[in-house]
């Protein structure tokens, strides 16, 4: 069997140095990671495409394949910021050093603790935020590690930091589609705009349909740009903790490349008198450590990654600084020989990033009818009509796409049902909500974080019962 798992992956990752129990969990996580995208696909997804099937912009099966093939378009153009920055929640440096077993135990407590969550609100029928449940689990499992391991857990910062941008785009996404849907009723005024369908064969005229087919596609493109990330986080969660010396840095970036980066930034520190600042004497003598690393990184490469890692953080600190006096040249020099330096740990095999686009493209075909009928019937106590549906989707995009453009996880569930919500008010006043419906989603979404948490907590100190 080794033999022929070799065979498959070698293009990929190479040859694979695991054996027994330990291989086959490593399957089951790779298997897992792309049931999670997969799932992720059909619960989230569903939300792109509600709006053109529910005004008969499109029918679902044309629809369903169009979203499908825009979300693989997003995760495959979208970069990876959103999936460094989820790597940043867990402790991935302790990790490394620790056996293998036990990052088996976090990554397998953080996609069950997610699939089960979300496949159980996507029965429900209830539109939940992959992103909410993924962070949960995430943070879950970070504190269970603490638990058992000590060190720093959950980077509580980035929490912070993603935590905000969950709660604040639900907010935002409510208040600019009633915004936008005032501008509507009261500025343009046309009445083609507010019509409802009527039926199957009522179709929207031309120029509002295309608009309709419009928002749906950048929302499309934009939840794989920003969800898709997460998959493509998790799966490189996954092989650093089980391949730490082939994953924990990119090593197709040449040693000439990161020597020129260290030079470069050394430069700048003998420039400007290290002897005299205690923040440049710190981060030449982390230049000097790498360098000194440099030449057996590919036998060390967690300890290398670590070492890029501190002198990435010097740099960040210095460069903010009020202490440090720097030209803008040399503050400019520093901060883009850091973000060549990130390459060497921020990053994602063309491999990697295709898996996820095609389990998130295949995804969006199956399943999708539960969501889709909640956000098209259920949310508003009438039909949505044209108007509504091109309002929620315009800033739904909108707010995604700055989100993944500033590196933040965002929720395209709760972004585009908050915009329905609030075009739904714009149309009719808070009578217009449908109330069972929105305390649904009010309670999984209040719901989501904690549960997640305790179910990967709880999870992890179950399979760290076999280590």
């Amino acid at each position: 069997m080794q033999l022929f798992l070799n065979f498959i992956t070698l293009p990929f990752i190479g040859e694979i140095q695991l054996s027994g129990g330990l291989l086959i969990v490593f399957l089951i996580c790779l298997l897992a990671v792309v049931g999670f995208e997969f799932v992720n696909g059909f619960h989230d997804t569903a939300n792109a495409v509600a709006t053109v099937i529910y005004t008969n912009a499109l029918k679902p099966v044309y629809a369903i394949p169009w979203s499908g093939f825009w979300n693989f378009l997003g995760v495959a153009m979208g970069g990876i910021t959103v999936a460094m920055g989820i790597l940043k929640l867990v402790p991935l440096n302790e990790l490394m050093v620790l056996p293998v077993q036990v990052g088996a135990c976090m990554v397998l407590a953080i996609l069950l603790a997610s699939i089960i969550w979300n496949l159980g609100t996507w029965y429900l029928g209830i539109p939940c935020s992959s992103s909410h449940t993924l962070i949960g689990a995430m943070i879950g499992a970070g504190l269970a590690f603490t638990w058992y391991y000590g060190g720093s857990g959950v980077n509580w910062e980035k929490a912070e930091e993603i935590g905000l941008s969950l709660i604040l785009s639900p907010i935002l996404g409510f208040g600019a589609a009633a915004l936008l849907m005032y501008f509507l009723i009261h500025v343009l005024k046309s009445t083609a705009l507010f019509h409802i369908p009527l039926g199957d064969n009522d179709r929207p005229p031309l120029l509002i349909r295309a608009l309709l087919i419009t928002t749906c596609t950048l929302v499309s493109f934009f939840h794989g740009s920003n969800d898709g990330q997460k998959g493509v986080g998790l799966l490189m969660l996954i092989l650093i903790a089980f391949l730490p010396a082939k994953f924990a840095i990119d090593h197709s970036v040449g040693d000439d490349k990161i020597l020129a980066a260290l030079n470069q930034t050394e430069l700048v520190i003998q420039h400007n008198n290290p002897s005299q600042n205690k923040e440049l004497a710190g981060l030449d003598a982390a230049i000097r450590e790498a360098k000194n690393q440099l030449s057996g990184k590919a036998q060390n490469a967690f300890k290398f990654r670590r070492q890029i890692q501190i002198i990435k953080k010097e740099i960040d600190g210095i460069t903010k600084s009020k202490i440090t006096t720097l030209s803008d040249a040399d503050r400019h020099t520093l901060h883009s020989e850091s973000e060549k330096l990130s390459k060497v740990t921020d990053f994602a095999p063309v491999w990697v990033i295709a898996v996820i686009s095609i389990s998130l493209g295949i995804g969006t075909m199956i399943g999708w009818k539960r969501i889709v009928v909640t956000i098209g019937e259920k949310i508003g106590n009438e039909h949505l009509n044209y108007a509504q549906g091109a309002s929620a989707e315009i800033v739904a995009a909108s707010t995604i796409g700055l989100s993944t453009a500033f590196g933040l996880p965002v929720s395209t569930t709760h972004v585009l049902s908050s915009g329905i919500a609030g075009a739904m008010v714009a149309s009719g006043g808070k009578n217009n909500l449908n109330n069972n419906t929105l305390k649904n989603i009010a309670i999984a979404w209040i719901l989501t974080l904690p549960v997640a948490i305790i179910l990967a907590i709880l999870l992890f100190m179950l399979f760290h019962l076999f280590i």
